[in-house]
Protein backbone atom coordinates (compact mmCIF):
# COMPACT_ATOMS: atom_id res chain seq x y z
CA UNK A 1 0.00 0.00 0.00
CA UNK A 2 1.37 3.36 -0.46
CA UNK A 3 0.90 6.76 1.04
CA UNK A 4 -1.34 9.35 -0.39
CA UNK A 5 -0.70 12.83 0.02
CA UNK A 6 -1.91 16.11 -1.43
CA UNK A 7 -0.22 19.55 -1.65
CA UNK A 8 -2.08 22.87 -3.10
CA UNK A 9 -4.73 25.35 -1.89
CA UNK A 10 -8.50 25.68 -0.79
CA UNK A 11 -8.92 29.61 -2.42
CA UNK A 12 -12.31 31.34 -1.22
CA UNK A 13 -13.88 33.89 -3.98
CA UNK A 14 -14.88 35.99 -0.76
CA UNK A 15 -14.51 37.68 2.74
CA UNK A 16 -17.95 35.65 3.38
CA UNK A 17 -15.84 32.38 2.31
CA UNK A 18 -12.69 33.12 4.46
CA UNK A 19 -14.50 33.86 7.32
CA UNK A 20 -16.53 30.16 6.46
CA UNK A 21 -13.45 28.72 6.85
CA UNK A 22 -11.66 30.78 9.61
CA UNK A 23 -14.80 29.47 11.98
CA UNK A 24 -14.95 25.89 10.98
CA UNK A 25 -11.05 25.14 10.49
CA UNK A 26 -10.18 24.64 13.86
CA UNK A 27 -12.68 21.50 14.32
CA UNK A 28 -12.10 20.22 11.33
CA UNK A 29 -7.99 20.20 11.70
CA UNK A 30 -8.63 18.65 15.15
CA UNK A 31 -11.43 15.76 14.05
CA UNK A 32 -9.05 14.99 11.10
CA UNK A 33 -5.80 14.65 12.79
CA UNK A 34 -7.73 11.88 15.16
CA UNK A 35 -8.40 9.94 12.05
CA UNK A 36 -6.80 6.54 12.21
CA UNK A 37 -4.43 6.53 9.16
CA UNK A 38 -3.95 10.33 9.33
CA UNK A 39 0.09 11.02 9.38
CA UNK A 40 0.07 14.70 8.39
CA UNK A 41 -2.76 17.89 8.08
CA UNK A 42 -2.18 20.97 7.38
CA UNK A 43 -3.97 24.33 6.92
CA UNK A 44 -2.46 27.55 7.27
CA UNK A 45 -3.17 30.97 5.83
CA UNK A 46 -1.44 32.58 3.41
CA UNK A 47 0.20 35.80 2.77
CA UNK A 48 -3.49 36.07 0.84
CA UNK A 49 -6.97 36.23 3.25
CA UNK A 50 -8.63 34.57 0.54
CA UNK A 51 -6.02 31.27 0.22
CA UNK A 52 -5.25 28.65 3.00
CA UNK A 53 -2.05 26.17 2.34
CA UNK A 54 -3.05 22.37 2.03
CA UNK A 55 -0.69 19.80 2.86
CA UNK A 56 -2.04 16.05 3.73
CA UNK A 57 -0.65 12.69 3.94
CA UNK A 58 -2.57 9.52 4.77
CA UNK A 59 -1.30 5.76 5.45
CA UNK A 60 -3.37 4.70 2.40
CA UNK A 61 -5.92 4.77 -0.13
CA UNK A 62 -8.31 3.39 2.76
CA UNK A 63 -8.20 5.78 5.01
CA UNK A 64 -7.52 8.12 2.78
CA UNK A 65 -11.33 7.56 1.48
CA UNK A 66 -12.61 6.86 4.77
CA UNK A 67 -11.39 10.97 5.17
CA UNK A 68 -13.26 11.53 2.38
CA UNK A 69 -16.56 10.10 3.25
CA UNK A 70 -15.73 11.37 6.61
CA UNK A 71 -15.96 14.95 5.75
CA UNK A 72 -18.59 14.54 2.87
CA UNK A 73 -21.42 14.49 5.83
CA UNK A 74 -19.63 16.50 8.04
CA UNK A 75 -20.37 20.80 9.01
CA UNK A 76 -16.81 21.40 7.50
CA UNK A 77 -17.79 19.65 4.75
CA UNK A 78 -21.26 21.33 4.09
CA UNK A 79 -19.94 25.11 5.12
CA UNK A 80 -17.18 24.74 2.96
CA UNK A 81 -19.09 22.51 -0.32
CA UNK A 82 -18.42 26.07 -2.69
CA UNK A 83 -14.69 26.69 -1.76
CA UNK A 84 -12.26 26.37 -4.37
CA UNK A 85 -9.76 23.35 -3.89
CA UNK A 86 -6.40 23.02 -6.02
CA UNK A 87 -4.94 19.99 -5.41
CA UNK A 88 -3.46 17.14 -7.13
CA UNK A 89 -4.02 13.90 -5.22
CA UNK A 90 -1.04 11.26 -5.21
CA UNK A 91 -0.41 8.08 -4.65
CA UNK A 92 -4.12 7.30 -5.09
CA UNK A 93 -5.09 4.21 -7.81
CA UNK A 94 -8.44 4.79 -9.27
Amino acid sequence: MSEIYLTGQLVCATDEQANVVRLHLPDHLRRTRAEAGCRSFDVTETGDPLSWSVEERFADQQAFELHQARVASSQWGDATAGIERRYPVEGLSR
